[in-house]
């Protein structure tokens, strides 16, 4: 009788199992012609790491003409603040620079302390900064390998641990952190900086479910957004090369944070830059090993080695 009634609830846990799998595939379809309405970020504080150049400059200004108070790290002083003296030019919200190595906990730590106590607990955290050496793998020496991993990879557990505690206390904040299309897709020229992108995929997706298993009643308002931009054009890549050059052009920073941003107010959990490589990444994934080798060769699209 106890075996009977036990299958009983079995069939009946798989049968709602289908039916929220059901009504899950019908929203996203809705959502896919009808997004989520984006949510203010007025009156947040949003840290951007390497917010000196590029898409992590690009982020803060973005940021702050929507209201939101910009916090810039930036291990290039001098850049980082321009970035915060041109949010001061325009008046559209408060900018504070800080000068921080990621890659070192005891300064994330420090600097992130000097935060709380100067601008305020951080709601929205965007772990942008990277670093993106092009060579073949065997000529990469031991030094450059440790820093790339420290920079890419290591900094995002420390800036978690910094920041994360304050989000749970308050059940209120959200994470954005910068992979890459070679954290989905391996590229010669690039192995350790495909090996860190794949793991901050792994980081975000673990710390996304471990916070939602928690207290699902209680820790539900923290949010995790991961994002795998296409090449852009930061100058970190210095010899892309692809067939369809039209096609496949390198990304504006301008594009890339627009997009970025966006996802992050509609609490999407993952996107590519362009947003369809995410479909064609997972449908080539489907083919046979051979047959998607005969993909990658038909593109043609990657980094050259740096002399």
């Amino acid at each position: 009788m106890v075996n009977a009634y036990g299958g009983v609830i079995i069939v009946a846990d798989v049968l709602l199992l289908f039916l929220k799998i059901i009504f899950y595939l019908f929203e996203s379809i809705y959502r896919f012609f009808v997004p989520a309405e984006e949510k203010s970020v007025a009156g947040e504080i949003v840290l951007v790491t390497g917010a000196g150049h590029g898409i992590g400059r690009e982020l803060a200004v973005r940021y702050a003409s929507l209201g939101a108070t910009v916090v810039c790290w930036d291990i290039n002083q001098e850049g980082n603040e321009e970035t915060a003296n041109e949010i001061k030019k325009q008046g559209a919200a408060r900018s504070f620079a800080y000068k921080c190595d990621v890659s070192s906990r005891d300064e994330v730590l420090e600097t992130a302390e000097k935060v709380r106590e100067e601008v305020g607990n951080v709601t929205i955290l965007v772990n942008n900064a990277g670093i993106m050496p092009c060579h073949s793998f065997l000529t990469h020496t031991p030094e450059e390998i440790r820093k790339l991993v420290d920079v890419n990879l290591m900094s995002h557990f420390w800036m978690l641990q910094a920041f994360l505690p304050s989000m749970i206390e308050k059940n209120h904040g959200h994470v954005v952190a910068l992979s890459s299309m070679a954290g989905i897709v391996g590229l010669p020229n690039l192995v350790p900086y495909c090996a860190t992108k794949y793991a901050v995929r792994g980081i975000m997706d673990s710390i996304c479910e471990e916070i939602r298993q928690i207290s699902p009643n209680k820790i539900n308002n923290i949010k995790f957004t991961t994002i795998y931009p296409y090449m852009v054009d930061t100058g970190l890549c210095k010899k892309p090369k692809s067939r369809f050059p039209n096609l496949l052009a390198l990304v504006k920073p301008h594009e890339a944070a627009d997009q970025i941003i966006s996802a992050q107010r509609r609490n999407q959990m993952e996107i590519t830059i362009p947003s369809y490589w995410l479909t064609v990444s997972t449908f080539v994934r489907t083919l046979p090993y051979k047959a998607i080798l005969q993909v990658i060769d038909f593109v043609d699209s990657g980094v050259e080695a740096e002399s």
